[in-house]
């Protein structure tokens, strides 16, 4: 059984805030999408809101490559942001913004995107991380989807940065994911017998005029339509170059774990997606504070004892890539919490300070400023 390519892309979406109004650039000049493209070319890109930038890695097999490849990516966007009074934050909802005012990016695809999903789409003010793992075979790529769908929950707890919604605390490690599930075709993917079955219920989408092709399955995990890969979308964007690369790296690690597993003429226990859903909204709820229901123990696991089952699962993988490092640092996303810990916070330490609370709010925004380019 030939072993996939297990290849490594990531893509990331940042807002561009105003360093004076601490507020997202709801109309950002024109001009700094220009530089970013003759800087970076084909590897930066609009994204649904003018106050979003999208960036991408190039096809990388190792860790080093792609953690190199973002943090040249983080650098001059924020680089080139500056020089217009802007900012990037890698965060997945702004502290303090008032979706009623941002405007979606004046392109084709997106003027119909914004008249399709109306005031969900309006509301939209998100961002997330997308981890492609390259596995060419079709049917290993569906069969290792409906395995490792166990494990998102897992991966959005490492990853939760959205805690704040239009200057409140939702008391949500990550409400990017309440407001993202009001899309359709949205949540944990389907479970396939085989790619076969999937093209046909795809096909079914697309003969009926619901969607144009499979880039519209918005999925929290989905088959790439564009890329031989599977595709993460569950994570919120992390605010540390370091939480993404450990993130991807556990992801990339789970994948060919299943593979072994599989080449064994083993399997990881398909659960019914109810469960699996509970799991998503406890990580959702309190990231990585009050752990995850264990289905086959029948009990409530702390989330560090979860992650230390990963990694002995994944040893074996992570030698193999030669990202052992990559791996263990997921244990200081636990030591010292998510962004949407450190965010909660510096908002906390800034109004026990005296600050007033949309001064505290702007302290946030400050944080995540400096948090983004930390590392780079």
């Amino acid at each position: 059984m030939s072993e996939p390519a297990f290849t490594l892309g990531i893509e990331e979406e940042y807002f561009l805030v105003d360093r004076q109004t601490r507020d997202i650039a709801v109309a950002p000049p024109p001009e700094l999408m220009a530089e970013c493209k003759a800087a970076l070319a084909d590897q930066v890109s609009p994204e649904f809101l003018k106050a979003q930038i999208e960036v991408g890695t190039k096809v990388r097999s190792t860790l080093a490559d792609a953690r190199a490849d973002l943090a040249q990516l983080r650098r001059t966007v924020a680089e080139v942001a500056g020089r217009f009074g802007l900012a990037p934050i890698a965060a997945a909802t702004h502290p303090f913004t008032d979706w009623g005012r941002s405007e979606h990016t004046d392109a084709e695809r997106y003027t119909l995107l914004a008249r399709d999903l109306q005031m969900v789409g309006r509301r939209l003010v998100i961002c997330g991380m997308h981890v492609h793992v390259g596995i060419e075979d079709e049917e290993l790529r569906i069969d290792l989807m409906n395995q490792i769908t166990y494990f998102l929950p897992h991966l959005l707890a490492l990853s939760t940065s959205s805690p704040f919604w239009r200057g409140d605390d939702t008391g949500l490690k990550s409400f990017r994911l309440s407001v993202f599930n009001g899309l359709p075709r949205t949540g944990l993917p389907e479970v396939f017998e085989s790619w076969g079955e999937y093209q046909r219920q795809v096909k079914g989408l697309v003969n009926t005029g619901v969607i144009d092709d499979a880039t519209r399955l918005w999925w929290d995990l989905r088959p790439s339509a564009r890329f031989p890969t599977l595709e993460l979308r569950i994570t919120d964007i992390c605010t540390r170059l370091d939480d993404t690369i450990a993130i991807a790296t556990l992801y990339r690690c789970l994948l060919r774990m299943l593979w072994r597993l599989r080449r064994s003429n083993q399997r990881w226990r398909l659960y019914a997606r109810m469960l699996i859903s509970e799991n998503r909204w406890r990580a959702q709820r309190y990231g990585l504070e009050e752990g995850l229901a264990d289905f086959g123990k029948g009990t409530i696991v702390p989330f560090s004892d979860l992650l230390e089952e990963m990694i002995e699962l994944c040893a074996e993988d992570a030698a193999h890539f030669g990202c052992t490092a990559e791996l263990l640092s997921a244990r200081t996303i636990l030591a010292r919490g998510t962004s949407a810990d450190r965010q909660r916070s510096v908002f906390q330490a800034a109004l026990a300070g005296g600050a007033a609370k949309d001064e505290a709010l702007k302290a946030v925004v400050d944080h995540l400023i400096a948090e983004t380019v930390m590392g780079v």
